[in-house]
């Protein structure tokens, strides 16, 4: 019963050193700057890929929503109704009679330079044409710079 009344005689005879030396820090921090130095490069380089992929992922939720209109209403929008057609009813020519209630996209999306979609219909090879204009929003252009169109996807 003698170990139980004194319980802090246990760890009475280990020694807990606690923190770290600078040696140990500067060691770390080292380290992580050695990962950093490796690493950063990769992720830097890699936003202009990332914009690329936002930009299709949109161009294709931009032809879901045109298929969907025009399963409803026999027609896409026209160049002149736009692609603001999928957010709010359009006036003009076609008539979108069966233009669904809350529209087909909630809002529409700009491409991940800020800049609006080109949408124009009828397009030059058939039914529309759908595209972002990239980084510098200008046509052509070569990598991120490049034009992104839905007939690519």
């Amino acid at each position: 019963m003698g170990h139980l009344s004194r319980p802090h005689q246990r760890f009475a005879g280990k020694s807990q050193a606690s923190g770290f030396t600078l040696l140990e820090l500067m060691v770390v921090a080292a380290i992580l700057s050695l990962l950093v130095a490796l690493v950063a490069p990769n992720l830097l380089g890699r936003s202009d890929d990332a914009k690329v992929a936002v930009a299709k992922t949109q161009l294709r939720n931009i032809v879901s929503a045109l298929d969907l209109y025009k399963l409803d209403n026999g027609h896409y929008p026209s160049t002149a109704q736009g692609l603001q057609a999928l957010v709010t009813r359009p006036s003009g020519y076609p008539e979108a009679r069966n233009w669904k209630q809350g529209g087909y996209l909630p809002a529409l999306p700009q491409d991940p330079w800020q800049s609006e979609y080109l949408y124009i219909s009828p397009g030059a090879q058939g039914e529309y044409d759908l595209l972002s204009l990239g980084a510098d929003g200008r046509e052509g252009g070569e990598g991120d710079a490049a034009d992104i169109s839905s007939r690519a996807l």
